[in-house]
């Protein structure tokens, strides 16, 4: 019973940290979650980047990135949420490069384009030109289709989760996805140049 007086806490998990900072803001909490994961994001971002340097750089702007986004997003598992948030950020770096081959968001589960020609690509170069092509015709979305085709298929969110995080009713969700997916499509074809 004495020994009780002098036990240590036990350390608090990351989702007692992740919720100690959204209402402290207390940077020694997204220190600790850093300390506790660092190498899972590193290994991650190793495997999509395939250099050390800049995973080890890509590896402290996802957690400089974790200030804004532990505010905006309802996490349920921290390590799973921060390895798609990982994955997503190694995406966003190789689409943004020039002249390398990249990964392609086809790779994302489930299929991002089903029943789409344009991802059986026949070289890295034209691959990398759908993916530009891409990210653009996101950007010309409306922000409901834009946040919900994403959640979806880059955070593999479910319609359920997409409606939680958004407020959108369920319905309005499947819409949005169904209607994002379909006019990123049309503006692929629109904008694809056949060669």
């Amino acid at each position: 019973m004495f020994l009780k007086f002098f036990k240590k806490a036990d350390p608090p998990d990351d989702m007692q940290l992740v919720q100690q900072y959204r209402t402290t803001a207390d940077m020694d909490c997204l220190g600790e979650l850093f300390e506790r994961h660092t190498e899972m994001v590193y290994l991650v971002c190793l495997k999509y980047l395939r250099d050390e340097e800049e995973s080890k750089d890509a590896t402290m702007q996802v957690f400089e990135s974790l200030t804004e986004l532990l505010l905006k997003h309802d996490i349920a598992n921290f390590k799973s949420w921060l390895h798609v948030t990982t994955k997503n950020h190694c995406l966003m770096q190789l689409r943004a490069k020039k002249g390398k081959e990249q990964v392609s968001l086809e790779d994302a589960s489930p299929p991002f384009m089903e029943n789409s020609d344009l991802f059986h690509l026949s070289d890295a170069e034209q691959k990398e030109e759908d993916e530009k092509l891409l990210a653009q015709g996101l950007e010309t979305l409306p922000p409901e289709q834009r946040t919900c085709v994403e959640l979806f298929y880059l955070q593999q969110k479910s319609y359920k989760e997409i409606a939680e995080q958004t407020g959108c009713d369920l319905n309005k969700v499947k819409s949005y996805i169904q209607n994002g997916k379909r006019n990123l499509k049309l503006y692929m074809e629109k904008h694809h140049e056949p060669r």
